[in-house]
């Protein structure tokens, strides 16, 4: 996953290094709580290889952290359990540190009411 440089000059090495892809992985589905993906999906969206991601959501499945049904993958509706996960606090923090805090909200109120039509092509 890319960072911009000013977060590249401005973040320690320890705090670059603390994101695990299991930790990329379930902050990406975290961030899209609304949806499900596919393997390939997650890996384009984050930029790492398909096979880490693949790796990555098997991990989380055993600790029940993501669903997974057919070829998708959805973080679990389960918010004490991801509240229990602290690579879950450490993705979500950095983002938040990076982004500013999410207005779900607000996201949600200006949200198209269908799925681009890239990801429609897709299901």
């Amino acid at each position: 996953m890319s960072i911009d440089r000013d977060t590249f000059e401005n973040t320690s090495e320890d705090e670059l290094e603390d994101l695990s892809v299991p930790d990329q992985v379930l902050g990406f589905l975290a961030a899209h709580d609304d949806r499900a993906f596919k393997a390939q999906e997650i890996a384009s969206q984050i930029g790492i290889d398909e096979g880490a991601v693949s790796t990555a959501l098997s991990r989380l499945k055993d600790r029940d952290l993501v669903d997974h049904k057919a070829t998708y993958w959805a973080v679990t509706d389960d918010n004490d359990r991801l509240g229990g996960y602290s690579g879950y606090e450490r993705a979500t923090a950095l983002f938040n540190e990076q982004l500013g805090d999410e207005d779900k909200k607000s996201w949600r109120e200006h949200a198209p009411d269908k799925p681009h039509p890239s990801v429609e092509s897709e299901q």
